[in-house]
């Protein structure tokens, strides 16, 4: 293959949508399933099951996307207080930075002389650039992104939680806390292969790490409806 034509595409390149996508897909599963399971076994008709099972979804996509924003948001206010110190130490003291890159690449196994080269290259053609790529961890790849992170966050928790929704809708009265904990537990194992393969690692421990929470998650809340439902 021509060298030219050549091209990879890393996992680490999906990190910024992948994160958000995989959380709010699970949490919509988990949250609205376990809050559906557990409006059933306290004992309260099916429309009020699916009443409360809507308003968990409308509730927690709007909850995730202004966490995920208010978050990520963070993140990138601390990202440009760095690039904003950075661009004024390389004004006002361009030595002491060239210097402090020349460590930092003589630190990865460069001689002396060749880190002094390529320091001075890199500062050349774009001195900011390299001393937050090396320096500070800030590159294109996984610089943060309030907005996408707040928009698939709420679309992957809408499209999840209406999963649960739908098996209630369509489930007997009667069954709805256990055909809804049923079908939970396998799209979580669906979900949790998902990500892992996106995100490059082994399907049984994706599917096992989300599975394992998701049942307790459920499993909880089931308790907790059903000493409510007695109680009352």
């Amino acid at each position: 293959m021509s060298r030219l034509t050549h091209s990879e595409i890393h996992m680490v390149h999906r990190i910024g949508w992948l994160r958000a996508a995989v959380l709010g897909a699970n949490d919509g599963i988990v949250s609205t399933a376990s809050l559906v399971v557990g409006v059933a076994a306290a004992g309260s008709g099916k429309p009020e099951v699916i009443v409360a099972g809507l308003a968990g979804l409308v509730a927690g996509a709007m909850s995730m996307a202004a966490g995920e924003y208010v978050s990520v948001s963070s993140q990138t206010d601390a990202e440009r207080a760095d690039l904003a110190r950075e661009r004024r130490e390389l004004t006002e003291d361009p030595e002491a930075e060239l210097d402090e890159l020349t460590a930092i690449y003589a630190a990865r196994g460069l001689d002396e002389d060749l880190a002094r080269q390529v320091s001075v290259q890199l500062t050349e053609r774009d001195a900011l650039g390299a001393h937050a790529r090396d320096e500070l961890g800030i590159s294109e790849t996984v610089t943060a992104r309030p907005v996408q992170a707040a928009l698939v966050s709420a679309a992957t928790f809408a499209i999840g939680a209406v999963v649960p929704l739908l098996v209630a809708l369509l489930t007997p009265a009667g069954a709805v806390g256990t055909v809804v904990a049923i079908t939970t537990l396998v799209a979580l194992v669906v979900l949790g292969a998902l990500g892992a393969t996106a995100g490059g690692a082994g399907l049984a421990r994706g599917a096992a790490r989300v599975l394992f929470w998701g049942a307790l998650a459920m499993a909880i809340t089931a308790a907790v409806g059903m000493i409510f439902g007695v109680a009352a």
